[in-house]
């Protein structure tokens, strides 16, 4: 079984937008991310460790404006309002979900959609719903395709099935795939069957985000899988929504949890935010 791990794909990513990043910053342009962030949630934290990890590496910048968890709607807007109106600033991450006193929906509609890096906003999901090649899909989703790239997967009239419909990954992947003539069966947790549904598919992503929701029965010999969930396991350790255990048995490729899509996340949102810098020139 052939390992599909995410940093070499994000290395690489990273290496072709360095040089890009110098020459914006000898033009006294140097691409910077925005972060609000609510709370100290460790998922939260964690992400930004490796975005700032990853920004300063290439040399890029980014301003982390971190808000208490009792932070009002009004106190939120204005922090986002901020940002929107700082030039330089050009992109803005913010860090979801939103603790449930905050209206997330106004939040999104808030946002500058020029500085939409992570595919928030209706303006951006709109975009990516025409097939505008220009558009900043949702990270998650674009570093799927990514990694699929980097190891030569191609989507052109395979079958696959793809579980997950939200916002943020299932259904912008769905639009990706389509774009690049996938025959796409999407499936999620209430799907009737959706061991057969997988079964059947020459390629399985499972962004559900629950832990062995793909199992032996759900996985076919020679198949690609490529795995997006990030789930707490009993011990405490990370792992996907695919069985690993199983997916080895009969996955030509996987995708390991950790060290696979999510690694390569952070290099899509440098990328998006490198974009958006060069079209403010």
């Amino acid at each position: 079984m052939r390992e599909l791990t995410g940093k070499p794909i994000a290395d690489r990513i990273t290496a072709e937008l360095m040089p890009k990043i110098a020459a914006l910053t000898e033009r006294g342009n140097t691409p910077c991310l925005g972060i609000l962030r609510v709370g100290e949630n460790e998922d939260d934290l964690a992400y930004e460790r490796a975005v700032l990890s990853r920004f300063h590496a290439a040399g890029a910048t980014v301003r982390v404006t971190a808000l208490p968890d009792d932070v009002t709607q009004d106190e939120l807007e204005e922090s986002l309002q901020n940002m929107n109106g700082d030039k330089t600033v050009h992109g803005i991450l913010i860090l979801r979900p939103l603790p449930p006193s905050i209206d997330e929906a106004r939040v999104c509609v808030l946002l500058a959609p020029e500085k939409d890096v992570d595919g928030m906003t209706d303006a951006s999901l709109a975009r990516v719903f025409r097939g505008d090649r220009d558009a900043f899909p949702p990270c998650t989703a674009a570093a799927v395709m990514e990694l699929a790239h980097g190891y030569g997967i191609d989507f052109a009239g395979k079958r696959v099935t793809l579980v997950g419909r939200s916002l943020v990954v299932g259904r912008p992947l769905l639009l990706l795939l389509l774009a690049e003539h996938a025959t796409v069966t999407v499936c999620h947790t209430k799907t009737a069957d959706l061991a057969a549904a997988c079964r059947g598919a020459e390629i399985v992503i499972s962004c559900a985000g629950k832990a062995g929701l793909i199992g032996e029965n759900a996985l076919s010999d020679g198949q690609t899988v490529l795995d997006v969930g990030m789930n707490a396991a009993p011990d405490g350790t990370l792992c996907g929504d695919v069985d690993r255990t199983a997916a080895e048995r009969h996955a030509a490729a996987l995708t390991p949890v950790p060290r696979g899509i999510g690694s390569v996340t952070a290099s899509v949102l440098l990328r998006h935010t490198v974009e958006a810098a060069e079209k403010k020139e």
